[in-house]
């Protein structure tokens, strides 16, 4: 989920078939394995979620969705209800938040006390409040990306963050976009380092698929290089954009329909990346609705065995 508001301009080309039911089998409809949990990233229906958080809800429950990943959440509340009121309404719709993204920005760390403020402390409350499994961050201060020295001291708060979260039954985690791919720190490149500086117990790492193509990788050669390290992916594909917003080349679209190789990703996250957590996730629609894009992909991935 990216953090800026500056979204690719959707497409108008529409036509896009479901992969699996072009097919025309119902043995592609294999059931899935046991702990594994296809969700839905909510900012795929960000504007629906705006305007009415019950009702779109209750359309991605009616679609078949069971556990929701949110990306809204201010002044201690998620989607403007407080954590108990929307954990309620979740369940109203037979429906789970196992995982949430919040940004955690050096402000929210007292370094001159070393622990944390309020503003996290309450994060990480509220979290467990509504049931979260893993409280993500989806960013990476550009002020701890300039020098090692800098940059390995927020690692050391990432893993104070997994210690904080694990009194509360979560594991904090870590989500990716491009320029873990573009930016360097004394020759390292920024995503290996943050795995390699962060511990595995303590910080979960959620691959986004998708995102990695805006910094010239692949998510199938991510995924082989560090084996067991992904327990939540952001299940995307991708195709070229036919107008650049934001320098990025490609935007999301149907599951099957672009250039990231999904289905296999999918199945490396789940024989050998460790991943228990597949959730859905589209930011461009290409003239369809997004509750009708979060529909076809539901259908793809149920037939891919999820």
């Amino acid at each position: 989920m990216p953090m800026s508001t500056t979204r690719r301009n959707f497409l108008k080309t529409g036509g896009f078939t479901v992969a699996a039911l072009a097919l025309g089998t119902h043995k592609l409809m294999a059931a899935a394995s046991p702990g594994i949990y296809l969700g839905i990233q909510l900012y795929t229906v960000r504007d629906d979620m705006d305007k009415d958080p019950s009702g779109t809800l209750k359309k991605l429950g009616e679609m078949g969705y069971k556990y929701v990943e949110h990306a809204n959440y201010h002044d201690r509340k998620f989607y403007k209800y407080p954590p108990k009121e929307f954990k309620q309404l979740l369940a109203d719709n037979g429906m789970e938040m196992p995982s949430g993204h919040v940004v955690m920005l050096p402000a929210d760390y007292d370094f001159a006390k070393n622990q944390f403020k309020d503003s996290w402390n309450y994060t990480v409350e509220d979290a467990a409040t509504v049931g979260q499994k893993f409280l993500v961050s989806p960013w990476l201060d550009d002020s701890k990306r300039k020098n090692m020295k800098d940059f390995k001291e927020y690692m050391d708060i990432f893993n104070k963050s997994g210690e904080l979260c694990k009194k509360s039954g979560m594991k904090f985690g870590y989500h990716n976009h491009d320029f873990e791919f573009t930016t360097k720190i004394d020759g390292g490149l920024l995503y290996d380092l943050i795995l390699n500086n962060t511990d595995p117990a303590l910080v979960a790492q959620e691959l986004d698929m998708g995102n990695l193509y805006n910094g010239g990788f692949k998510a199938i050669d991510v995924a082989k290089k560090y084996p067991g390290r992904f327990e939540l992916m952001h299940v995307k594909d991708e195709i070229l954009a036919k107008k650049l917003t934001g320098g990025e080349k490609y935007e999301s679209t149907i599951l099957g329909q672009g250039v990231v190789g999904t289905q296999e990703v999918c199945t490396l996250g789940r024989t050998t990346g460790g991943t228990k957590y597949f959730i859905v996730e589209q930011e461009s629609y290409q003239g369809l609705t997004p509750l009708d894009c979060s529909k076809k992909d539901y259908t793809i991935m149920k037939a891919w065995g999820y």
